[in-house]
């Protein structure tokens, strides 16, 4: 089991930046991918990026595209997320997930943290 601690979150002015961190612990060697999810209040959780671990290769939700990177360290196993130009509608909780390898779901889930951007 991997464990997995999001920090980062915060409130912030639309057009401002945030930067989200996720340290992943326990088996994070046998992770395959990180994500980031987010949870708006009456909504969904929504995908917003994922990174597959080893080689690098990011994939993002058509509404963050050219705004959030998705990024990571694997000397620290820690995933990244850098918000820029952030809007009133990314206002949610956001969860960094893993997805171990041999699996087709993100198993693993962190607490969340809240980023709330006011206008």
């Amino acid at each position: 089991q991997v464990q997995l601690v999001e920090s980062g979150g915060g409130l912030v002015q639309a057009g401002g930046s945030l930067r989200l961190s996720c340290a992943a612990s326990g088996r994070a060697f046998s992770m395959l991918a990180m994500g980031w999810f987010r949870q708006a209040p009456g909504k969904e959780r929504e995908f917003v990026a994922s990174i597959i671990w080893s080689v690098g290769s990011t994939y993002y939700a058509d509404s963050v595209k050219g705004r959030f990177t998705i990024s990571r360290d694997n000397a620290k196993n820690t995933a990244f997320l850098q918000m820029n130009s952030l809007k009133p509608e990314d206002t949610a909780v956001y969860y960094c997930a893993g997805r171990d390898a041999g699996t087709t779901n993100f198993g693993s889930w962190g607490q969340g943290t809240q980023v709330t951007v006011s206008s």
